[in-house]
């Protein structure tokens, strides 16, 4: 499975828009038909019997000190003390009312907080938060757990990270996205590469057992040359895990790209060759690609479960906890709990309003189909292990995976002549040339696609 070969043939043919697979439906299908009250009502089922799984949290905190011209995120860029306050009472309104909902003897596995910046507050705001979700639900505390932290290097110290760690936390992500100055200040994102390496160095002393940093391709001003040397920098610091992003630039949709000027922008030739050469010096180095533009060394969770054909795939990317209940906390925050998804409105404003009335803050969402749950799972395989076992789907579902998926087998079989995939008597398996191209063999058996329209919707593959 981790043998990846670059093809820019496929790629050029295949590279078009298409889900990133983090759910299935895509939250383009949410729908403002499915609101609180359905939300309550998949709450309470999920405590039910055999149904009852370990719960995840995820916690958006959205804001940052300064803006980063390339972000996509729901952020607010603020200075305002007593805005942040009033947000976060509203957030602790929204615990209360979701503490509510789950029984008290379901453990958290996982927990992560994302943003914005999350070290936008201090260790003594963070530990306010980690108390009180922990009077509400069971933190699981024996060691298996996942806590997790995105880092901004700007706004935390080296001395930091002891305090985040004995809140709890035994995970970090930071963001670097490159370490060229002059890439940087086109993004207005600048940080030291000694900055970098002290946090991950203090990390690790502090007893953080895994670091993960987050890099982007397609920026103003990079090369290939430019890039290739971040990457040798990056290399030096050894991370357990690395994202490597496509950078899309989208100034229509998000307003702060309008600060990068396009003429800057490395080309689409550009853009492939400084993946291509990104993807052979972290193989080279003994990185496995784990799919969808993340990396992991060969003892790291993600590779061990890869291995072993348990790895998984929800709205935090890949995991080895996907198989709990998800509680979303905030602004624009996406929930998965029993057979449904919801999520939360995008507005602060709007935010705090639904919870000074009493509610939940839900806009929209989706009960899921037995299709959808069905299909759901395919592409969670493909996505996460590159093949597809025909007997094993029809085992789990009941069915003849032959009748179900007449049309779909139709469509895979030009992905096979042009060699995308391989078919064997089980099924079938991603080529070492496909692998950058999981997004399109998955898509072939998403039902909503079929639509040519929604692909507009999508980044693209690669």
């Amino acid at each position: 499975m981790n043998e990846i070969r670059f093809d820019t043939d496929l790629i050029e043919r295949y590279g078009g828009r298409g889900p990133r697979y983090t759910s299935y439906p895509t939250a383009v299908q949410f729908h403002d038909g499915f609101g609180e009250t359905e939300y309550r009502r998949q709450c309470a089922a999920s405590n039910e019997g055999s149904e009852r799984r370990p719960l995840s949290i995820y916690v958006h905190l959205p804001f940052c000190e300064s803006l980063c011209y390339y972000c996509a995120c729901n952020k607010e860029v603020t200075r305002n003390r007593a805005r942040v306050e009033r947000y976060m009472t509203h957030l602790y309104s929204e615990l209360d009312l979701q503490a509510a909902l789950f029984d008290d003897t379901r453990v958290v596995e996982q927990l992560h907080l994302g943003g914005g910046s999350p070290t936008y507050f201090d260790t003594d705001e963070l530990g306010e938060l980690i108390r009180r979700i922990g009077e509400r639900f069971r933190l699981q505390s024996d060691g298996n757990q996942e806590f997790s932290i995105e880092v901004d290097p700007r706004t935390i110290e080296p001395e930091g990270m002891a305090p985040l760690y004995a809140l709890g936390f035994n995970r970090l992500s930071l963001g670097v996205q490159d370490l060229e100055q002059r890439v940087q200040e086109a993004v207005n994102r600048v940080q030291s590469f000694a900055k970098t390496r002290d946090l991950i160095d203090a990390a690790r002393a502090s007893g953080f057992q895994s670091v993960s940093l987050d890099l982007i391709y397609g920026l103003p001003h990079q090369s290939v040359a430019s890039f290739d040397a971040t990457i040798d920098r990056v290399l030096t610091l050894k991370p357990d895990r690395l994202a490597i992003y496509n950078y899309a630039h989208l100034p229509q949709m998000f307003k702060a790209q309008r600060l990068i000027d396009a003429a800057d922008l490395p080309d689409a030739s550009a853009k492939l060759e400084i993946l291509h050469g990104t993807i052979a010096k972290l193989t080279a180095a003994g990185y496995e690609y784990i799919g969808m533009d993340h990396f992991a060394l060969p003892s790291d969770e993600l590779v061990v479960a890869q291995n072993k054909g348990e790895l998984q795939r929800n709205f935090q990317g890949y995991s080895t906890h996907a198989r709990c209940d998800l509680i979303s906390l905030g602004v624009s925050a996406i929930s998965h709990v029993h057979h449904c998804y919801s999520q939360n409105v995008k507005s602060v404003n709007r935010y705090c309003q639904l919870l000074e009335q009493g509610h939940l803050p839900v806009e929209r969402g989706l009960e899921l189909s037995d299709d959808d749950e069905l299909r759901a799972s395919v592409i969670e395989t493909i996505m996460c292990h590159g093949r597809l076992d025909f007997a094993a789907v029809a085992q789990s579902f009941g069915l003849d995976f032959g009748d179900y998926f007449g049309a779909e087998l139709e469509a895979l079989a030009p992905l096979a002549d042009d060699g995308l995939i391989k078919f064997d008597d089980a099924g079938f398996e991603v080529t070492p040339a496909g692998r950058l191209l999981l997004r399109p063999v998955a898509m072939v058996f998403d039902r909503y696609l079929r639509e040519e329209a929604n692909k507009a919707r999508f980044s693209k593959v690669i």
